[in-house]
């Protein structure tokens, strides 16, 4: 699936409201368990990890805790993925309106999650290092996983169905992408050596940089932009195991071969099964990150994820995908036993579609505050995320969600309408 293949949870999706009030009456489907594991192998020191499992949608009520893990891939130099392993966070949590209830804040979260990456980039935005940037939010039974670049986070269920919950920003394999780049002004092509010859996988010019989007690279241009692929997903009560790894690890392992290196082994051991096989199968050429997370049901806090020997277990744990020709109509069958719920997905790299439009605004954000850096506008300074260009005037002024002149200024410069910093 190309990244910029947008959907905002249309396409025979169950209700997120559906399946939350199910999860509350259901006794079996109580909170679960969380179990993590990490490890590491470093060649350059530019691979950062966040692991959090005391957050809180409401502070000093353990009722609502969730975890957070995260990797960020650093290159150039380790400054992006240290100050987004410091800032992200509490980026995106501000983006998050205040006194939802748990059903509201997951709604929530996906445009969240997009204005805190988008933050993060305008206020780093200061030198020329980069990083990607892979951030996963498990709470209770739901997930929601937002990327930029190319590291990756899989989901294996417990029948063995491997899917994956992100999608790679790489130049050399994404042409939508391709084409999303050289429309807003950038290069597209391979390094030139002497004699003509061009080698190594596609690059964006100036910059060199092989990805699509990523949070800084200031060097190369504003369209590398900061937008991430948002994925949200509920799992049914078998439970589940997330590898989220850097690309030291996929460069090396297939998300198949990651997977079922480390069946069997409860998650600490199983991210230092999957970095050893990392190794021997490619060697130490990139630092090499990985985070096992264990979501385990309430009536077995013991569970990790069993090597397969009983095939006649595995149609009852597929992961259910739309159709791609599916209507705009929300499917009206709910979660069974075994079976992941797809929520939300949603790739476009286009901020006006990720923000939404009035209607979805209202829900979400003030009407006088920008959507992305949540600064407080005065009735004449808001501008639509909707409007054409800084300099006109949109058909609706007053249709928002709305930015400052600086997200303005930022939105129209990813989307190569002005000059990067102009």
């Amino acid at each position: 699936m190309s990244s910029g293949e947008g959907r905002h949870g249309r396409h025979d999706l169950v209700p997120l409201a559906a399946l939350l009030s199910r999860e509350m009456k259901n006794e079996k489907m109580e909170k679960p368990s969380v179990s993590y594991g990490h490890a590491a192998q470093s060649r350059k020191g530019e691979d950062y990890f966040l692991i959090k499992t005391d957050c809180e949608r409401v502070p000093g009520n353990p009722s609502s805790t969730f975890s957070v893990f995260a990797i960020f891939d650093g290159h150039n130099g380790n400054a992006a993925a240290i100050f987004t392993r410091e800032h992200l966070l509490s980026l995106v949590l501000n983006a998050v309106p205040h006194g939802l209830g748990r059903e509201e804040w997951l709604l929530a979260l996906p445009r969240a999650l997009v204005a805190g990456f988008v933050k993060t980039d305008k206020e780093f935005q200061r030198e020329t290092s980069g990083t990607t940037a892979t951030f996963v939010i498990v709470d209770a039974w739901t997930v929601t996983v937002a990327s930029v670049g190319d590291s990756r986070c899989i989901l294996d269920t417990q029948g063995g169905g491997i899917s994956s919950l992100t999608v790679d920003h790489r130049l050399e394999e994404n042409v939508e992408e391709r084409e999303r780049v050289t429309a807003s002004g950038g290069e597209v092509g391979r390094l030139s050596i002497a004699g003509g010859a061009q080698i190594g996988p596609l690059r964006c010019w100036p910059g060199g940089l092989c990805l699509s989007r990523s949070i800084g690279d200031l060097d190369v241009g504003e369209f590398i932009v900061p937008i991430p692929y948002v994925k949200q997903v509920k799992l049914s009560n078998a439970g589940g195991r997330l590898i989220i790894a850097s690309d030291g690890i996929w460069d090396a392992l297939s998300s198949e071969m990651a997977a079922k290196s480390c069946r069997g082994l409860p998650a600490g051991l199983a991210a230092r099964q999957v970095v050893k096989e990392a190794l021997r199968t490619r060697g130490l050429k990139d630092d090499t990150t990985c985070i096992v997370v264990d979501i385990i049901p309430p009536d077995n806090s013991a569970q990790h994820l069993s090597p397969l020997k009983k095939q006649n277990i595995l149609r009852a744990f597929l992961f259910r995908m739309r159709p791609r020709g599916s209507a705009h109509k929300p499917s009206k069958k709910l979660a069974t036993v075994g079976i992941v719920e797809e929520l939300f997905e949603e790739g476009s790299a286009m901020l006006a579609e990720r923000l939404g439009n009035d209607d979805s605004a209202g829900q979400t954000c003030g009407l006088f505050t920008c959507a992305v850096c949540q600064v407080d506008l005065a009735p004449t300074e808001g501008i639509s995320v909707h409007a054409g260009s800084i300099f006109s005037t949109s058909s609706k002024p007053w249709q928002g969600p709305f930015l400052c002149a600086g997200c303005r200024n930022k939105k129209d410069a990813m989307e190569g309408k002005r000059p990067s910093g102009v």
